[in-house]
């Protein structure tokens, strides 16, 4: 395996807070060899000529990305901070060792080994799907639920020739889905299990629409909307969570990813109404747009504190469309496939997939859908509220 090299702009900011700290760990290191053979003047030009290169590294950040706002505050805050940073050689050479390796991708205040890591293979197919999961290392036990979209007619869904092997790779695992609260073929129970057998899903597993019982209610902590979220009703019928998304654009929250997939796609429809109005119970449509951002980002965090570390996320970036599976008739995508992502932390996985698509040549039109959305405020406030982490270690397992 190898840890990704290139950055997209919108994380550069963060790698330079890491490489400022990782100039003055080995300046520092290199300092104290000086000092033990009675030169305190060179190691005072050591350290000051350190301080230099970070900053001509600081100023090399392109600006328009939101790290790069932060990077000149952060690089001054972090500068008084080298006292503190290089109290102890031994402390600061092993990271800083490590740096060009794994400390490209690490947030401010932050070692490397401490951030999520999110696993990449470009290889789009059913054995480069096993591949990254098992890049996990997950061991899910008990009544496994696979959740996934199971795509309007005519949508770019998963396909079960790509999916199929890892989910009946696992013992007893039960595809899992709500129904729409939209209207179409999938805001009825029997109709959508009708569109889960016509896509081939109910042929690879058991399929379970979680809501046809109604709903349950779990708590939301920390919410600025909502206070409970509403789940198909079987959601505690199973012990471990498989999250299998499409990476895709999306017409009102700007992609749709893993976050997407545990707050509106495990919400009931009564439990997505809830979300789009933002918690108000009113209109799902026309209503505050970053209340509705908001709200998936607090529903994923109440599922995810109910099951407590039984979760995992897969991103799958094919098919690229500016419109998501619950489109029947989606703009055809105009750039490249990417690959396939996996992690443990959903935030840090849509972040990546994110920076891949603002670091790909053919990306404007999908940059476009997010950003005409402010579809980033989900993964902003995902983070705030503590769902996870948008700094990550990215790991390429293809080299």
């Amino acid at each position: 395996m190898a840890l990704w090299k290139e950055r997209s702009s919108s994380e550069k900011g963060r790698a330079v807070r890491q490489n400022l700290k990782t100039w003055t760990a080995l300046l520092f290191a290199a300092a104290l060899m000086v000092t033990g053979c009675g030169s305190s003047a060179s190691t005072t030009e050591a350290v000051s000529e350190g301080m230099e290169a970070a900053a001509e590294t600081d100023s090399s950040v392109r600006p328009g990305s939101t790290a790069s706002q932060e990077s000149s505050a952060s690089a001054a805050e972090e500068s008084t901070e080298l006292a503190a940073e290089t109290e102890s050689a031994e402390e600061t050479a092993a990271p800083a060792e490590q740096s060009s390796e794994t400390a490209s991708w690490s947030g401010a205040g932050e070692e490397a080994s401490e951030e999520p890591v999110v696993y990449m293979t470009t290889d789009i197919s059913s054995e480069g799907l096993i591949a990254v999961y098992e890049a996990l290392g997950a061991s899910p036990a008990g009544n496994i639920a696979v959740k996934l979209s199971t795509g309007e007619p005519g949508s770019n869904y998963l396909r079960t020739d790509l999916i199929g092997e890892l989910v009946q790779s696992f013992d007893n695992p039960t595809i899992v889905e709500c129904n729409t609260a939209y209207g179409g073929v999938r805001a009825n129970t029997a109709m959508h299990y009708q569109v889960a057998e016509d896509h081939g899903y109910t042929a690879i597993a058991d399929v379970d629409i979680m809501d046809e019982n109604g709903s349950m209610t779990i708590p939301v902590s920390g919410g600025n909307n909502l206070t409970e979220n509403y789940v198909g009703a079987n959601f505690a019928n199973y012990d471990y969570y498989v999250i299998l998304s499409h990476f895709k654009g999306h017409s009102m929250a700007g992609y749709g990813g893993a976050i997407k997939n545990i707050s509106i796609g495990i919400a009931s429809s009564e439990g997505k109404a809830h979300i789009h109005s933002g918690g108000t119970g009113g209109s799902m449509w026309g209503g505050d747009q970053d209340a509705f951002l908001e709200s998936m980002a607090e529903a994923g965090k109440s599922v995810v504190d109910y099951l407590d570390g039984n979760i995992l996320y897969i991103n799958v970036m094919n098919r690229l469309s500016v419109d998501c599976d619950c489109d029947s008739s989606p703009a055809e995508p105009d750039m490249h496939d990417i690959g396939i992502l996996a992690s443990f932390d959903p935030v840090a996985l849509d972040q990546a997939c994110i920076d891949l698509v603002y670091a790909a040549e053919d990306g404007a039109s999908l940059i476009e859908r997010i950003e005409s959305r402010n579809g980033l405020h989900t993964l902003e406030h995902a983070e705030a509220i503590g769902l996870g982490s948008r700094s990550y270690t990215l790991v390429d397992i293809d080299t």
